[in-house]
């Protein structure tokens, strides 16, 4: 996809995580022969990443994903949505399992993210604002200057510790809105061994993506 901007001020080559086309955005005045020679001086590059894209994985009955980093199989039961064991148990019928997955998953992301921010916020003597959860492809999380906190829902997905640390760096934001060296010394406060959760995400984090509801 072929994307003119009036602010980039260089090419960029985008390979989006959750799949789709790679996008190439350039300057506005930006002739298509420097796209081209760009493109084709990166095209290692371009099949390389899009190759690491993971294939998507509709979330119907009988199917497996993540839940807090353990592998869970759609299933059917009587009773209230919950985890059992290795089931996810829905009320059904099987053509709504997708959407009561969503629905649970991004219940259970809002009740763990407010424990991880209350209790980072609290360590840190400072109050965060509004939480807002979305489905972003470009970043877990991101704090304003007014203290209001977005994360990503699909950090549910993965093992605990992962959106626990995220949750720290966004709340290491209300102390500095930058990522100098005093802004790590905040995280590593907040979440001593934070390296772990951080490599986990870049490793792993796109695969979350995969699955779509």
């Amino acid at each position: 996809m072929l994307r003119r901007s009036t602010r980039a001020k260089r090419l960029t080559l985008r390979v989006p995580a959750t799949g789709g086309d790679p996008v190439l955005t350039l300057p506005q005045s930006a002739r298509l022969s420097l796209a081209r020679a760009f493109l084709t001086d990166r095209e290692p590059w371009l099949r390389r990443a899009v190759a690491r894209v993971p294939d998507t994985q509709p979330v119907t009955l009988g199917a497996t994903l993540p839940i807090e980093g353990e592998m869970r199989t759609v299933h059917i039961g009587p009773g209230p949505i919950r985890v059992d064991g290795d089931l996810l148990i829905l009320p059904g019928p099987a053509a709504r399992v997708g959407g009561q997955t969503l629905g649970f998953l991004k219940t259970l992301a809002r009740t763990r993210a407010i424990e991880a921010l209350d209790h980072h916020s609290g360590v840190l003597g400072r109050r965060f604002g509004r939480l807002t959860l979305r489905d972003t492809g470009s970043r877990w999380g991101s704090c304003t200057s007014e203290g209001n906190i977005m994360l990503s829902w699909r950090l549910v997905m993965a093992p605990p510790e992962v959106l626990d640390y995220v949750a720290a760096h966004e709340v290491a934001h209300l102390e500095h809105m930058d990522h100098s060296p005093a802004f790590w010394r905040v995280v590593k406060q907040l979440y001593p061994g934070h390296e772990s959760p951080q490599h986990w995400l870049r490793t792993h984090g796109a695969e979350l993506h995969r699955y779509q509801f």
